[in-house]
C-alpha cells in the first residue's frame, strides 16, 4: 500500500532543494506574466493584445516541444535546467529594461509591444525544455512508493508561489512600479538557479541513448496514446483549461467591470490560487488517488461551474470566492493528474511524456488565454467567460460517457501492485 505518513517524501533531503528550487523558479514566473499582462493591457487597452502574449508562448512552446521531450530523454537533467534558468534570467533581466521609464518615454508603444511579445516567443521556447525537464528529475529525486505523496507537495509548492506571485506583483504594481517588480523577478530565477547547485547530477536512464529523434518521438506518442489512464486525464483537463481560462482577462474584470485597481487586480488573480493551496495541503493528510476518475471529473465540473459564476458575477467580493473555489476544484485536478503521469510514466520516458502533456495542458493555458481574448473581442468579455465555463461542463458530460474504465480509475488499488 502506498505510504501514509504525510511528510514522507520531505524525509529525502534532495526533495526539500526541488521543492524550494520550484517555488523560486515558479514565484518569478508567476510574477513575470502577471506583470506583462498588466503592462500591455496598459499601453493597449486591447483584450486581444492579453490573448495574444499567450499566443506568442504557445507557438514555440508547442513547437519544440516533441523534440525537447527527446532532448531530455537523452541527456542530464540538472545541466538542461542550469541551462534553461540562466535563459530566464537573461529574459527578465531584459524585461525589465523594456519597462523601464526611460525605455517607455525613448521608444513608441509598438516598439515596447512587440519587444515584449519577442521575449515571451523566447522564453517559450525555453519553457518547452523546462517543463519536461523539471518533472523528470522529480522522477529520479523520488522512489515510486513515495511518488503520489512527492507529487502533492509538488504542486502544493507551485501553488505556494502561484499564490505569492500574482498577489505580490499586483501590490508591487503599485508601491515600486513594473521596473522594481521585475528585477525581483530577475532575483528569483536567481535563487533558484543556486538552489538547484544542492542537487547531485542523475544518471540517464534512457537505454536507447542516441536513438534516432523521429523513432524517439514515435515511440513517446505511441506511449502516451496507449496509456489511457494519462490520455484522459491530460485531455480532461487540455479542454477544461482551453475553454475555462478567464484568468486572462482578469485585467479587463479589474479594471474595467469591478473597478478595483491593481490592489483589486492582485487579489482577484491570488484568489484561485489560495483555494489550489488550501487543496493541496489538505491532500497531503487526505489522498486523492482512491477512486482518482470520479474524483478527476467532479473537480472539473465544478471548476466550470465556478467560471460561469465568476463571468457573471459584478460584485468584487463574490467574484473572489468564485475564483477561491475555482482554484479548490482546479487544486484536486492538478494533484490527481501529476499522480497519474508520476505512477504511470517509465523514467527513460519522462521526458517526451512531459512533453506531450505540456502540448495537452500546459499550452492549454496560453491557447485558453487567446481564445478567451478572440471570444471576448467577438462576443464580449462577461459572455466570452460564461461560455467557457459552459464548454467545461460539457467536456466533462462527454469524457464521463465515452470513458467509463476512466470513471473506475483508482491509483490505490494500482500501487498495490508496484
Amino acid at each position: 500500500m502506498a505510504n501514509k505518513d504525510p511528510f514522507s517524501s520531505l524525509r529525502i533531503p534532495e526533495f526539500r532543494w526541488f521543492l524550494a528550487m520550484r517555488l523560486f523558479i515558479v514565484l518569478a514566473w508567476s510574477m513575470q506574466f502577471v506583470l506583462i499582462e498588466w503592462e500591455v493591457y496598459r499601453i493597449t487597452k486591447d483584450p486581444l493584445s492579453l490573448g495574444l502574449i499567450g499566443l506568442m508562448e504557445i507557438i514555440p512552446a508547442v513547437s519544440m516541444a516533441l523534440f525537447a521531450g527527446h532532448i531530455v530523454d537523452q541527456n542530464e537533467k540538472k545541466g538542461l535546467l542550469i541551462k534553461c534558468f540562466s535563459g530566464l534570467a537573461t529574459i527578465s533581466a531584459l524585461m525589465c529594461l523594456i519597462v523601464h521609464p526611460n525605455f517607455i518615454d525613448s521608444f513608441s508603444k509598438n516598439t515596447i509591444l512587440y519587444g515584449i511579445y519577442a521575449l515571451v516567443f523566447v522564453g517559450g521556447i525555453i519553457r518547452a525544455f523546462l517543463i519536461p525537464s523539471v518533472f523528470s528529475l522529480l522522477g529520479l529525486i523520488i522512489p515510486k512508493k513515495e511518488q503520489p505523496n512527492a507529487a502533492t507537495w509538488s504542486s502544493s509548492t507551485w501553488q505556494v508561489a502561484a499564490v505569492i506571485g500574482p498577489a505580490l506583483a499586483g501590490f508591487a504594481i503599485g508601491w515600486v512600479g513594473a521596473f522594481w517588480s521585475l528585477v525581483f523577478v530577475v532575483f528569483c530565477v536567481i535563487m533558484a538557479l543556486i538552489v538547484l547547485t544542492q542537487i547531485e547530477r542523475k544518471p540517464i536512464l534512457n537505454p536507447k541513448l542516441g536513438e534516432p529523434i523521429f523513432k524517439s518521438l514515435k515511440e513517446g506518442l505511441s506511449f502516451v496514446f496507449s496509456s489511457k489512464p494519462i490520455l484522459n486525464a491530460i485531455s480532461l483537463d487540455m479542454f477544461a483549461v482551453l475553454f475555462g481560462g478567464a484568468v486572462a482577462l482578469l485585467p479587463i474584470f479589474a479594471q474595467d467591470i469591478l473597478k478595483v485597481g491593481s490592489e483589486g487586480f492582485g487579489i482577484l488573480r491570488a484568489a484561485p490560487a489560495i483555494g489550489g493551496l488550501l487543496t493541496m495541503l489538505i491532500a497531503t493528510s487526505i489522498p486523492l488517488h482512491q477512486k482518482a476518475g470520479k474524483k478527476l471529473l467532479l473537480a472539473v465540473f465544478g471548476f466550470g461551474v465556478c467560471i460561469i459564476v465568476f463571468g457573471i458575477s459584478t460584485n468584487f467580493w463574490l467574484s473572489v470566492v468564485a475564483l477561491f473555489l475555482s482554484g479548490v476544484t482546479d487544486g484536486i485536478s492538478v494533484v490527481i493528474r501529476q499522480t497519474i503521469l508520476q505512477i504511470y510514466t517509465p523514467d527513460h520516458m519522462r521526458g517526451r511524456v512531459s512533453s506531450v502533456n505540456s502540448i495537452f495542458v500546459g499550452s492549454s493555458n496560453e491557447l485558453g488565454a487567446f481564445e478567451s481574448g478572440l471570444a471576448s473581442k467577438i462576443m464580449g468579455v462577461v459572455p466570452a467567460v460564461v461560455f467557457g465555463g459552459m464548454m467545461t461542463l460539457g467536456i466533462v458530460g462527454i469524457t464521463a460517457v465515452a470513458s467509463p474504465k476512466f470513471r473506475e480509475l483508482d491509483i490505490e488499488k494500482d500501487l498495490e501492485t508496484i
